[in-house]
């Protein structure tokens, strides 16, 4: 017992747990939006398009989350622009985007002396928490759950059917760059902890655990967010025995669940799917059992 109970005797173990089970939860609600909705790439981009942001805010002394946020947002809304003005589709926009500010991030970094670890803003650095980065990252994390929340009928009619959200008059486009702040709010979150490549997972992979084992919106929230917090808290458990990265042992438990779901869900995964081809199969057969083999008189089994 004593040396399971080991990493609660340091302080930023215990920090880099709860910052860690506060960001999986957000993550992990706003994961079910954009899985609904397919925006799945669209985290990818914000999460890579925020290092330029980062860079620049640092040459200007100013916080870098404030940098991040801007670079995200500004990414999401070009993004957004492109597609409406031009025929080039969504997912290529933002495939073209992200990379290229991305890229642009890499060069900015190169040319600059700084003492940044560009290690950190890839991957993150949940156990190297500054005094005072818990206390931001459980507020901003607590609002930004709270504005989801709050607002989570409102968001899922937008997600699951815009025209619909439009007729009743809500006001789409407010509701589409609303998400768009919260998902560059929570990647910016994130970042200490898994980094800027990671984060994708944070924001996919919990919503995908839920949207195979419920077709009740409400319990998919559940679902993902218990998985979510759960797997932050095990990897930060677990990287301190295993001498792992923090962030890729919350994203790798974060996968481990995926593929459990995958395979062993009740009504969506791969075997009750199976057993559902079995049974069609076997009532096909009942009703046809035999069919008889041309020149022969012999019944073969019908396939």
């Amino acid at each position: 017992m004593s040396a399971l109970l080991e990493p609660f005797r340091y302080g930023f173990m215990v920090d880099a747990m709860l910052a860690g089970m506060a960001v999986g939860a957000v993550c992990a609600v706003l994961s079910c939006f954009l899985v609904l909705k397919g925006w799945s790439l669209m985290g990818d981009a914000v999460s890579h398009a925020v290092l330029p942001g980062i860079v620049l805010a640092y040459i200007l002394a100013l916080p870098l989350a404030l940098g991040a946020f801007v670079s995200g947002l500004s990414c999401a809304i070009l993004t957004g622009y492109i597609r409406a003005n031009s025929r080039v589709k969504e997912d290529t926009v933002m495939g073209v985007v992200f990379t290229g500010l991305f890229a642009l991030g890499l060069v900015m970094f190169t040319k600059i002396r700084s003492d940044l670890h560009l290690d950190h803003i890839l991957f993150g650095n949940i156990l190297g928490l500054a005094p005072g980065d818990l206390r931001d990252t459980l507020l901003i994390a607590g609002a930004t759950l709270l504005i989801i929340l709050t607002l989570r009928r409102d968001l899922l009619l937008f997600c699951f059917d815009p025209a619909h959200a439009r007729t009743i008059g809500l006001r789409s486009g407010r509701l589409y760059y609303l998400l768009l702040s919260l998902l560059a709010v929570t990647i910016v979150v994130s970042l200490q902890a898994v980094g800027i490549i990671l984060v994708i997972a944070m924001l996919v992979t919990p919503g995908c655990v839920g949207y195979l084992l419920t077709d009740r919106f409400g319990r998919m929230l559940w679902i993902a967010a218990a998985t979510a917090t759960i797997c932050s808290f095990l990897g930060v458990y677990l990287s301190f025995f295993l001498n792992a990265s923090t962030g890729a042992s919350i994203v790798l438990l974060q996968a481990a669940v995926f593929l459990l779901a995958l395979t062993f869900a009740p009504k969506h995964g791969l075997l009750a799917v199976k057993r559902r081809r079995l049974a069609t199969a076997d009532g096909l057969m009942k009703d046809f059992p035999t069919a008889p083999v041309r020149g022969s008189g012999t019944p073969a089994t019908f396939r």
